[in-house]
């Protein structure tokens, strides 16, 4: 009896180390498949993050920020952020006008150098952080002045030639308006300067460092100058509302524009020619 028993203890053992064997393989099992498709998953996560790409419209005439060779600071610091997200910049250059409308649509994710403000905000999907500030001023030329010290003592009447589609500040309307302006609308800043130079419109709208290259370029910044200021735009990268992603890319290149910016990029490329 004593035998029979302590056979019977050895059996019990065995099968005990034989399930335990075999509860232990099978965990060890799920836990390597388990890891195996989690480190998939994160490859494919990181090939999917490095090989995405957006589409954006960049108008083709107002450099240095971006002109009809898809160059400029816009460009610079746009590809610059959104490569820190490994997003690739897909840039399709055509006029302003257009670029907003393809963005508006959905042909493409986003839109070069919005000015946020009012009307701008119903349309598209913004970031946080703009992509730079810029000045705007009306011209005059020299020869044939104004007569007003700021843009609310412009002569009534007067006509004022501006960019189609191009936002002037939340103010502008309500200028034009009051001063019973005639709004003189035409496509390039060097169509703006040679109505100023011919005498057809008596003031335009430009953005400072955007006049002074065109300026420089026609050969006419002692004829045509600066007379008073009309504004001040954040300039932006303006997402569709169309695209389920808009408010995720916004972020990445808010992430984006804040890591130039630490890391001291972000004035290097703002500065570089």
């Amino acid at each position: 009896m004593r035998v029979c028993g302590e056979t019977k203890a050895i059996i019990e053992q065995r099968r005990f180390s034989t399930l335990f064997f075999l509860l232990s393989t099978s965990l060890l099992l799920l836990f390597l498949v388990s890891h195996q498709a989690k480190a998939q998953e994160s490859q494919n996560f990181t090939q999917s993050s490095s090989s995405q790409t957006v589409t954006l419209a960049a108008e083709d005439s107002w450099p240095p920020f971006a002109n009809q060779f898809g160059q400029g600071i816009s460009h610079r610091l746009i590809e610059a952020a959104f490569k820190q997200a490994h997003i690739e910049v897909n840039s399709l250059v055509v006029p302003y006008s257009r670029a907003l409308m393809m963005a508006e649509k959905g042909a493409v994710d986003g839109v070069f150098n919005v000015t946020r403000e009012a009307s701008t905000e119903q349309r598209f999907v913004f970031g946080d952080m703009p992509l730079f500030v810029a000045k705007a001023s009306f011209y005059q030329r020299k020869q044939r002045s104004l007569l007003a010290e700021n843009k609310w003592q412009i002569p009534k009447g007067s006509n004022v030639g501006v960019i189609k589609s191009y936002e002037y500040g939340d103010e502008f309307p309500e200028l034009v308006k009051q001063r019973q302006l005639n709004i003189v609308t035409v496509a390039t800043q060097q169509q703006l300067i040679n109505l100023l130079l011919i005498g057809r419109i008596d003031a335009a709208v430009m953005f400072d460092l955007v006049a002074q290259e065109n300026l420089q370029k026609m050969g006419v910044s002692d004829e045509v100058i600066a007379a008073f200021d009309n504004h001040s735009s954040q300039i932006y990268l303006a997402f569709s509302k169309e695209n389920p992603k808009a408010a995720l890319l916004a972020k990445a290149l808010d992430q984006g524009l804040s890591t130039l910016k630490k890391n001291g990029q972000y004035l290097q490329l703002l500065s570089a020619n």
